[in-house]
């Protein structure tokens, strides 16, 4: 059991098919009290009962710095601790360059990139007052590569964003025993994915990607169960890149 007796807060987790349930079911199921934040609190409280007793499920904007204050309050008042932060919440817009309106770019950087500032300062004290933690920071390939299928310009901004936050994160709060990282997923099926692809742009999408399939929301689970437990007690600042072999370096 990697996560026993852990606490995990893991936000955008309510959607059953999504990235983030997977991985509070797979944290939930090596040992960990898992905590869903979402926007809707009825969808969170129902992806957490579906994880068994004794998770939870709160309502918060993570763009917005007195909800998610006080969601981490209510984490505290219950669990006594937190131990891992998975800042998965984010929205993409397929939106050429020149179609971005300033809505669209606040819109995407406030969830992605100002959400995971917000998340990871309200969880900071606690995990420094622990001397230990591990905040895991959802990337994307479209950070690395400039542009994935369907997100616009300013996902990828917004991703690569995150990508230089979880870097200076984890060289200030390395001597706090905190560690920081990042996943970047390549194309993933989701719900986000559901319904987009065509078979054409299934078989080109395929024709890069070494290990010949798309990824599912388990793959990027499991890597984030990796950077969350004892395993990669050793590893902070690192990216790790879940995408198949899409973007090879």
């Amino acid at each position: 059991m990697l996560l026993e007796d852990k606490v995990a807060v893991i936000t955008g987790a309510a959607s059953v098919r999504g990235l983030g349930f997977a991985t509070a079911k797979l944290f939930a199921s090596q040992g960990a009290k898992v905590v869903i934040i979402d926007l809707d609190a009825d969808a969170s409280a129902a992806a957490a009962s579906k994880l068994g007793a004794g998770h939870l499920g709160l309502a918060a904007n993570v763009a917005c710095e007195q909800q998610v204050n006080a969601a981490i309050e209510q984490v505290l008042g219950k669990y006594g601790r937190i131990d891992v932060l998975v800042n998965n919440a984010g929205i993409t817009q397929p939106i050429k360059l020149m179609d971005i309106k300033r809505e669209n770019y606040d819109a995407v950087l406030d969830v992605s990139l100002r959400g995971t500032l917000l998340m990871s300062q309200a969880v900071i004290p606690t995990m420094r007052s622990q001397r230990a933690g591990s905040i895991v920071c959802i990337s994307s390939v479209s950070a690395q590569r400039g542009g994935g299928i369907f997100g616009g310009p300013h996902y990828s901004a917004a991703k690569a964003g995150v990508l230089g936050l979880m870097k200076a994160m984890a060289r200030e709060l390395g001597p706090d025993n905190v560690r920081v990282n990042a996943i970047a997923p390549g194309l993933i099926q989701t719900d986000i994915t559901a319904g987009k692809l065509s078979d054409e742009m299934r078989q080109s999408i395929l024709s890069g990607i070494p290990l010949n399939r798309l990824g599912d929301a388990a793959d990027i689970a499991g890597a984030a169960l990796f950077l969350a437990s004892p395993l990669s007690a050793y590893s902070t600042g690192i990216t790790l890149d879940v995408n198949g072999g899409m973007l090879i370096h």
